[in-house]
């Protein structure tokens, strides 16, 4: 049985666009409605033939949906909800995509007062966006955690819980705080961390004479990737999550303080120790199937 006959995704960029995807290779019998704020994503989502139908207006795309999925910038959710309120059904689900989960369900809750709300994330990605960048298996194997508020109908919870699991993510259900600050360690300040790497090694090309291009290896290649991924949201993500964001920053800078101290006074011993722990966790990640162990994390370009 679908967990949702009828789904409006709003946004259609990499996410929403996968999710298009996932549901019509899944959920083949379920009818999908869709909106972008961008025409030219609309056409193109057309072109594709993403779902079922693309409307020209938010509201136009909810009036029959048992499922609204918010594809958009964190920093924008609230406004966009606004925008639905009037045209959604009164049993309508509404959930979400985004990687901060506080900011949301304040923005949600108090834009649809009288509606079933769970923010939902999937902690799914690539650094590509747009319709085109999308497809049917970014969630396989993936987490995505639901943080529903206090009071949730089970009942709702439990249906957007099966319609991730039918496209293959791992179910994990959190308060919304708790989300905020584990992310904020795991995705959240590896973000800032590489737009900083990438943005002093920019700084320092003339320097360098364009050497830090030509010689990227596989360390800074790797940042590189990371600090490719959509400035729009990542801003967003940063300004709704900063309490988290900066406790986080604030541990890391000093364990970079001690770290800086050992290199400093020729500590080897601390160093070999945080580096074989650090080979610990990288192991535990590719046992619990989060990422590749073929050499150079499965690339065909070396």
């Amino acid at each position: 049985m679908l967990p949702f006959a009828r789904i409006s995704i709003i946004g259609l960029g990499l996410l929403g666009s996968s999710i298009a995807r996932a549901v019509r290779a899944r959920m083949p019998g379920v009818v999908m409605t869709g909106y972008d704020a961008d025409p030219e994503t609309r056409e193109t989502a057309r072109a594709l033939g993403l779902v079922d139908d693309i409307s020209d207006y938010p509201g136009s795309a909810v009036t029959d949906a048992a499922l609204v999925i918010l594809c958009v910038p964190v920093g924008i959710m609230g406004e966009v909800a606004t925008s639905i309120a009037a045209d959604l059904p009164a049993d309508a689900l509404i959930s979400d995509v985004g990687s901060s989960k506080a900011s949301v369900l304040a923005a949600l809750t108090a834009a649809l007062p009288n509606h079933a709300v769970i923010p939902a994330h999937p902690v799914a990605g690539t650094e590509r966006s747009g319709p085109e960048a999308g497809f049917a298996s970014l969630f396989h194997n993936r987490w995505c955690i639901l943080t529903p508020p206090e009071g949730s109908d089970v009942a709702k919870i439990a249906q957007l819980q099966a319609f991730w699991e039918m496209l293959g993510a791992n179910v994990e259900i959190m308060e919304a705080g708790h989300h905020d600050l584990v992310l904020a360690i795991t995705s959240h300040l590896p973000h800032l961390i590489a737009y900083t790497i990438v943005g002093t090694a920019s700084d320092l090309e003339s320097v360098t004479q364009s050497e830090v291009i030509k010689y990227s290896a596989g360390g800074f290649r790797d940042f590189t990737r990371i600090a490719a991924s959509d400035p729009t949201m990542w801003r967003d993500v940063f300004l709704t999550n900063k309490d988290a964001v900066l406790e986080m920053l604030q541990r890391f800078s000093e364990d970079l303080t001690a770290l800086q101290r050992a290199i400093r006074w020729g500590d080897g011993d601390a160093l070999f120790d945080l580096f074989t722990r650090t080979r610990a966790v990288r192991r535990s990640i590719i046992e619990q199937g989060q990422d590749d162990e073929r050499p150079d994390f499965g690339r065909a370009d070396h």
